[in-house]
């Protein structure tokens, strides 16, 4: 495997001139087919873990002797430029969002632990970008997501940690309501890749004719020609294609025939019905026959999620993917297109396959996810992350937690195993917020929990972070391990980092796009000037990009 360092990903435009989205289109009629550290004067506190205990009609199956030319010593070019626009009307009626309700407040004497599962999805921050563009009302927004898609300046763990993470905790005013509190809490994985062992990796790929637009097969095969360059002669790509039926393109090529892989790639045609259930058995069938023990054995679904041949709810399709997951082969999912996104059911998939959900609206969102991530987007080093916070009764009140809202656990669900919750990549951070009311007299609790044998007011303490993880290889039991990281009373600033504001503003849009019954005093003023003051030295221009997304949002009305 050979990992290219990181690059600035292009500038994404927020309008496109109709003579440019007429000119694009015109071509493709043709063919054939993040963020860095910021600089912050406020003190955070940062811990890491005490030592503890299927081609359509007229495309090409790989048979041997019918493999395309290799073009490897041709450099890769787009042949078209982006992001891809679709001339006509917006008619976004025929796509489909999973809303879960979102969390209230909860008092602390009653409910004292908060639970849910890692997730470091990142489709629905490209979605509402692309949903702005068009000058759509969001649909579909997860908060957690939307905060998640931006780098954080967290402190990794040192080399050789007991445990592949490390804690960042900040507490500070609500910048939308100031008589509460708003606690961050940051898991950041360790960069370190935990295997040498190559890539096993089957690209299942949607060739139905819901793809047969420019933004979905087009920008498909770009992308993971994208992701092709990132592969060296110890790694083995598959190629499934699904439509009416599904079929092998290849197997166990060398993950050094670029030009191979590339021309496959180009060579595919949009056509037929959509029986993505099929697809997914042959391509986990041809995952574990090429299984590399110790290495990274992976099926990327690419599709709008249009499924309608076969086994197609969401539910059916879980329970294929939580039957194989067992095998060790992992599913991602990347989304494309618009109009008939069926965004739940790609989620539900990445959720129970034990990979990460991903939106590609432009190749620069395609470099971004493929090449720039490509550790964090492939390499597991957590597996099954679950967060427990417990809250102080003696500081706070009652609370809520922001977004992951369908990533809830039941309390007891964070000491059960058997509880599947999401894998967190080499090099990956989730971020969390607390909504905290600061407790604002005292008062009796009982139960056996940290703070609450106590009596109140003994602890100046916010809160404590359990974190419990899996090895991905699974140790030597299989079991997961629990540690914990005191929030005090010293992670309380009243000059936010950088990343807290930034952050924040992220969330503050979530809070407001999402019309939130807690919003409060959020407002897209507020939340442009927090980002705009908290760029840092933004490599990717990421940041600027999200300022820019604020005012189209804003101009929307």
């Amino acid at each position: 495997m050979n990992l290219a360092p990181r690059r600035p990903a292009p500038a994404v435009p927020l309008t496109v001139p109709l003579a440019a989205a007429l000119s694009v289109v015109l071509a493709l009629a043709g063919c054939t087919a993040q963020d860095g550290g910021s600089d912050s004067g406020a003190e955070t506190t940062t811990q890491t873990a005490p030592d503890t205990a299927t081609v359509p009609d007229g495309a090409q199956a790989l048979d041997g002797a019918s493999a395309p030319e290799s073009r490897s010593d041709q450099a890769f070019v787009p042949p078209y430029p982006e992001p891809y626009p679709e001339p006509g009307p917006v008619d976004p009626g025929g796509e489909e969002y999973d809303e879960s309700p979102e969390s209230p407040f909860l008092d602390v004497a009653t409910s004292p632990l908060s639970t849910f599962s890692a997730d470091v999805d990142t489709a629905s921050y490209s979605n509402l970008r692309r949903q702005v563009n068009q000058g759509v009302a969001p649909e579909g927004v997860r908060i957690e997501e939307l905060v998640n898609y931006f780098d954080y300046d967290y402190d990794a763990p040192a080399a050789g940690a007991e445990h592949p993470f490390s804690v960042t905790t900040e507490v500070a005013r609500a910048p939308w309501n100031p008589e509460h509190q708003l606690a961050m809490v940051g898991v950041q994985a360790t960069e370190a890749l935990p295997t040498s062992e190559g890539n096993n990796i089957v690209f299942l790929l949607d060739v139905s004719g819901s793809m047969d637009e420019p933004n979905k097969l087009p920008l498909l095969a770009e992308s993971f020609a994208l992701l092709v360059e990132q592969l060296d002669e110890r790694d083995r790509v598959s190629i499934v294609t699904y439509a009416g039926d599904n079929r092998v393109v290849a197997d166990s090529v060398p993950g050094s025939e670029h030009g191979v892989l590339v021309d496959h790639l180009r060579s595919l045609r949009a056509g037929g019905s959509t029986g993505g259930a099929a697809g997914l058995t042959t391509a986990y069938e041809l995952a574990e026959k090429n299984f590399v023990e110790g290495g990274n054995n992976r099926v990327i679904l690419a599709t709008d999620g249009d499924f309608n041949v076969g086994p197609s709810s969401p539910a059916e399709l879980t329970t294929l993917v939580e039957a194989e997951r067992a095998s060790g082969v992992y599913v991602s999912v990347l989304g494309f297109g618009m109009y008939n996104l069926k965004d739940s059911m790609m989620e539900a998939i990445a959720d129970h396959g034990n990979g990460n959900y991903a939106y590609i609206d432009t190749l620069a969102e395609a470099r971004k996810v493929l090449v720039d991530e490509f550790g964090s987007t492939m390499f597991v080093v957590a597996q099954d992350l679950k967060l427990q916070v417990e809250l102080n009764p003696a500081a706070v009140g009652s609370y809520r937690l922001i977004g992951y809202d369908n990533r809830r656990l039941a309390d007891e669900d964070f000491d059960d195993d058997t509880k599947d919750a999401g894998d967190v990549g080499a090099g990956h951070s989730v971020t969390a917020f607390y909504e905290l009311v600061p407790a604002s007299s005292d008062g009796d609790t009982d139960g056996g929990l940290k703070y609450s044998d106590r009596e109140v007011g003994t602890s100046d303490d916010f809160m404590t972070v359990h974190v419990r993880y899996k090895s991905p290889d699974g140790g030597p039991s299989g079991a997961s391990t629990e540690v914990e990281f005191p929030v005090g009373a010293a992670a309380y600033t009243t000059t936010p980092s950088a990343d807290f504001e930034f952050a924040s503003a992220v969330a503050e849009l979530g809070l407001i796009a999402t019309d939130s019954e807690y919003q409060a005093q959020a407002n897209l003023d507020g939340a442009r000037s927090r980002a705009a003051g908290a760029l840092g030295a933004d490599p990717y221009g990421l940041r600027a990009e999200f300022v820019d997304l604020v005012d189209a949002y804003r101009e929307m009305g």
